[in-house]
């Protein structure tokens, strides 16, 4: 397990430091571009981590080539000064639409309307294409 953690915090701060960060709209239309069926129920495993995608959407990775794009109802994700942690309802073995998911710190919590399977590989291509076309151009 640790050796996955080393790859995924270096990606992760390299993708922080990026200064060409694609807006809220494109990520999200670049997931729905490469996302699967909704499902009626994932898997409750621990995330490896989430990204807020915007108000309404969620990127959950639970292993280094699963990923499931949620959408949410309300905007609890718009933590404000709350604390960047995402809590899902569920106790039993998988999450399904009638989970929630809350932000600790916010009175709010919102309910899972659709969770999507996310080719990651399909994903990571369009990123590293997007990445060298941003390269070329500069």
């Amino acid at each position: 397990m640790k050796a996955l953690m080393i790859p995924l915090l270096v990606t992760l701060g390299l993708a922080a430091c990026a200064t060409n960060r694609p807006s809220d709209a494109d990520r999200l239309a670049m997931y729905q571009a490469h996302a699967g069926a909704p499902v009626k129920q994932i898997r409750n495993d621990d995330p490896i981590s989430w990204d807020r995608i915007d108000d309404q959407h969620v990127l959950l990775t639970t292993r280094p080539s699963e990923a499931w794009l949620l959408t949410v109802s309300g905007s609890c994700l718009d933590w404000g000064s709350a604390s960047p942690v995402m809590v899902l309802s569920s106790t039993g073995p998988y999450v399904t639409k009638f989970d929630h998911i809350t932000i600790p710190g916010s009175p709010m919590s919102c309910q899972i309307r659709e969770m999507q399977p996310i080719d990651v590989k399909a994903v990571r291509a369009a990123e590293a294409e997007l990445r060298a076309q941003a390269s070329a151009g500069t």
